[in-house]
């Protein structure tokens, strides 16, 4: 049993948002869009706090690494944004990149930054210099979602050309392409256990993989445009998925059957267009669209 109850909305974007990111510090959120400013907002009184920093270009990716005192913003223009908490300021940005740059994660082990573009490449770059390490051709087309398996062993990366790159990453070296999806893959998440990767598609299909030997264990048809995101649960075997179609639905991560719908038509004050971006904290989770709204959900799952 399931049971979502809207706690809060947080109001001020003008322009459609993309993306949603929590800071290292507890109970911070930022989020990035169709504006001028990346925003940071106070999860503890549910309230805007300041525009972090301006940008020049749509922020499509924000991405704050465990354990280090910076903030990454993947831009329209290519450019990775730069914030230095400790100087409270911009530094230089890591430039590279000429298209968009559609997502931004980390290597913690490693201690790299791995950054995805419309140009088909990835970049690597160092956390300890913020010097560019590696670039990987791996698509003829748009690469459009980066996820780390848990254990850091290996990469995956969601294309337009509707396939899926697995790279090992002690060496960035291709493992496997996995071929599936019908249109664009633009959502990815390893599971906690890294036992699966499940991904999602302008097809509007979820895959299950295996990730043992990346073949295809599940199909649903999970909603009626793109799937835009996905987000595990970090305690309980559930997933939640966003999608073009203005909803969320919750998953069982074992059974892989749907337990909750969030949508207008199911009488949730919701959002009215695209939801771009999931992610949980604890057992809230925070939803954002083209609407320009972002809106917390208390999720209790009991069972």
């Amino acid at each position: 049993m399931i049971s979502v109850k809207k706690k809060a909305e947080l109001n001020g974007h003008g322009n459609p948002i993309f993306t949603l990111e929590l800071s290292q510090k507890p109970g911070i959120l930022f989020s990035g869009g169709n504006d001028k400013g990346l925003v940071e907002w106070s999860l503890k009184t549910d309230s805007f706090i300041k525009v972090l920093f301006p940008v020049l270009s749509s922020v499509y990716a924000i991405h704050c690494p465990v354990g280090l005192p910076l903030l990454f913003a993947g831009l329209r223009n290519g450019n990775i944004q730069v914030f230095d908490f400790l100087k409270q300021q911009l530094i230089s940005p890591l430039i590279h990149h000429h298209k968009p740059v559609f997502d931004v994660k980390s290597v913690r082990e490693k201690q790299e930054l791995i950054a995805a573009s419309e140009d088909g490449t990835v970049s690597v770059w160092s956390l300890e210099t913020l010097s560019l390490v590696h670039v990987l051709k791996v698509s003829g087309d748009t690469v459009r979602s980066i996820s780390i398996s848990p254990d850091e062993t290996q990469v995956a990366f969601g294309c337009r050309d509707n396939t899926i790159a697995i790279y090992d990453l002690s060496e960035y070296t291709l493992i496997k392409t996995i071929h599936g999806h019908t249109m664009p893959v633009f959502s990815l998440a390893y599971s906690p256990s890294g036992s699966h990767l499940v991904s999602g598609g302008r097809d509007a299909q979820v895959r299950i993989w295996d990730t043992s030997d990346y073949s295809l264990i599940h199909t649903i048809p999970a909603h009626l445009f793109a799937v835009n995101a996905i987000a595990f649960h970090p305690q309980l075997p559930y997933f939640a998925t966003a999608s073009m179609d203005k909803s969320i639905k919750i998953w069982g991560a074992d059974d892989f059957k749907l337990y909750k719908i969030i949508s207008r038509e199911k009488g949730f004050e919701s959002h009215q267009l695209s939801v771009n971006k999931i992610i949980w904290n604890g057992d809230q989770l925070i939803s954002t669209g083209d609407d320009k709204r972002i809106i917390i959900w208390d999720v209790e799952i009991n069972g």
